[in-house]
C-alpha cells in the first residue's frame, strides 16, 4: 500500500470553495494510487471564527490567567472543528472519511503544554483504517498525553509537526504540505520581486532556511521527515504547480566558480538587538557563566560570536530589557545596538568554495549597508544589519548570488 500524507493550512480549509479544492488534491493522490492521511489546521486565520488565536482570545476574555491545561484543551477545538467539517466536505462527494483527534490517530505527546514534543505515535488504528479504504481526516497540531489523560498542542508549526511524524511512522511514500503559496522561494517574493519558485532545496537548507526567518515550514517537521528519509512537497491548494521537493539531495556545485549558483535562497529575520559585551581574559569561565545566566532567564540568543575578550550577540528585541536584566546582575560592561536584523545567505553548495564571503561582503559593502558582525556555517553566512537596510541587503545579495 502506497501511503501519502497531505496536510492542508488554515486557508486552504477556511470556506466551502476551498474545501473542494481540498478534495480535488485528495482525489488525485487516490487516482494515483495513493491511500492518503490528511491532516488539517485549524480553519482560516486570526480573526476568523474558528481559529486559533480566536479561540485563545476567548478564554483570555475570561481569564488572562487560565491554566495550561484548559488552554491546550481549547486550542484543539479548533482542528477538530476542521477535521469533522473537512471529512464532512469529503463524505458528501462519495468518499469514506473519518474525522480523528490526534489522540486517535495514535499521537502520544509528553505532558508540556503548549509546545509538546511527540513521543511515540501508534499507527496501528490509522493503518487500519486505510486498509478498510477509510480516508483518516487528522487534526493537527495536537496529541495526548500516556493513557489519554491529557490533550496537549505541539506549538506553532504543529500541523506540519503533525504531517511529518505521521509520515515518518507510516513509512509514507511523501507528505504533502498545501499552503497557499507555489512552493518555496529563493527570497520573501515582498521584498524581492523576481523571486522565484525553488524545484527542490535539501532538508539541512529548508531548516537553515526556517530558522533564518523563512516562514516556509516548521523546521522541525523538517526534522523529523529527514530522519526518517521521507520527501516532503510544498504545494499550493489554489493551484497545479507542481511545488518544491525537500529532500537528502543539495544545492552543491561540481566546480568552484561562485558566479553559479552555489546559494539556495535568502531568508530574513528583523527585530533583533544585538549585544557586544566586554570579558576578562583572565577569568576563564566568565563566558560560560554569562550564557548560562541568559539560558535560565529563557533567553535565546543568535549570531553568536565568542573570544578571551569579547562576546557578541542578538537577541530578539521583546528579550532586551531581560537581558539588559542578566548582564547588570553579572557586572559586566556591553554595548546595545537596538533595530537589528539579519540576513542569511543559505546553500549547501556554498561549502568549500572560495571567494563566497568575499562576495557576501562585496554586495552589501556595494550598497552601503554596514555589516555589524557575521556569522558562519558549512551552509550559512548571517550578516547583522539595520533593520531599515535589510531589505536592501536581502536584495543584494539575493542578485549577488544569482538566484
Amino acid at each position: 500500500m502506497k501511503i501519502i500524507v497531505q496536510k492542508f493550512g488554515g486557508t486552504s480549509v477556511a470556506d466551502a470553495s476551498v474545501r473542494e479544492k481540498v478534495k480535488d488534491k485528495v482525489q488525485q493522490a487516490i487516482r494515483n494510487g495513493y491511500a492518503p492521511v490528511v491532516v488539517v489546521s485549524a480553519m482560516g486565520r486570526k480573526g476568523a471564527p474558528y481559529a486559533t488565536d480566536t479561540l485563545i482570545n476567548v478564554l483570555k476574555e475570561e481569564n488572562l490567567s487560565v491554566n495550561v491545561r484548559e488552554m491546550d484543551v481549547m486550542m484543539c477545538c479548533g482542528e477538530i472543528i476542521s477535521s469533522c467539517v473537512m471529512a464532512a466536505c469529503l463524505q458528501k462527494f462519495g468518499f469514506n472519511a473519518m474525522a480523528l483527534t490526534g489522540g486517535q490517530a495514535g499521537i502520544v505527546t509528553d505532558s508540556q503544554f503548549g509546545a509538546a514534543r511527540i513521543k511515540n505515535i501508534k499507527s496501528s488504528n490509522l493503518l487500519r483504517l486505510l486498509e478498510a479504504g477509510i480516508i483518516p481526516v487528522v487534526c493537527g497540531f495536537q496529541g495526548v498525553t500516556e493513557n489519554n489523560s491529557k490533550f496537549t498542542t505541539l506549538g506553532r508549526g504543529g500541523s506540519d509537526t503533525t504531517a511529518a511524524a505521521l509520515g515518518a511512522a507510516l513509512h509514507a511514500d511523501c507528505v504533502e504540505i498545501y499552503t497557499d503559496v507555489d512552493g518555496i522561494m529563493t527570497a520573501d517574493p515582498r521584498i524581492v520581486k523576481d523571486a522565484t519558485i525553488m524545484e527542490s532545496i535539501s532538508y539541512a537548507e529548508v531548516c537553515q532556511m526556517a530558522h533564518n526567518g523563512a516562514k516556509v515550514i516548521h523546521p522541525r517537521a523538517v526534522e523529523i521527515a529527514m530522519s526518517a528519509n521521507v520527501p516532503m512537497y510544498i504545494k499550493s491548494t489554489f493551484s497545479d504547480a507542481p511545488g518544491t521537493l525537500i529532500t537528502n539531495e543539495t544545492t552543491e556545485n561540481a566546480g568552484a566558480d561562485i558566479t553559479l549558483s552555489t546559494a539556495a535562497g535568502v531568508a530574513n529575520l528583523s527585530g533583533l538587538t544585538q549585544f557586544r559585551v566586554t570579558l576578562n581574559p583572565n577569568d576563564f569561565t566568565a563566558g560560560q557563566n554569562l550564557f548560562v545566566d541568559l539560558a535560565q532567564a529563557g533567553i535565546s540568543v543568535g549570531c553568536l560570536n565568542l573570544s578571551e575578550k569579547e562576546a557578541m550577540f542578538a537577541v530578539v528585541a521583546e528579550d532586551q530589557v531581560k537581558t539588559v536584566t542578566v548582564l547588570d546582575n553579572a557586572g559586566v560592561q556591553y554595548d546595545i545596538n537596538e533595530g537589528c536584523g539579519k540576513v542569511t545567505v543559505v546553500g549547501s553548495g556554498m561549502r568549500g568554495v572560495p571567494g563566497v564571503m568575499a562576495r557576501f561582503v562585496a554586495a552589501l559593502a556595494g550598497n552601503n549597508i554596514k555589516i555589524y558582525q557575521t556569522v558562519d556555517s558549512d551552509n550559512t553566512i548571517s550578516a547583522i544589519v539595520k533593520d531599515e537596510c535589510l531589505s536592501d541587503a536581502v536584495n543584494a545579495l539575493h542578485a549577488a548570488f544569482n538566484l
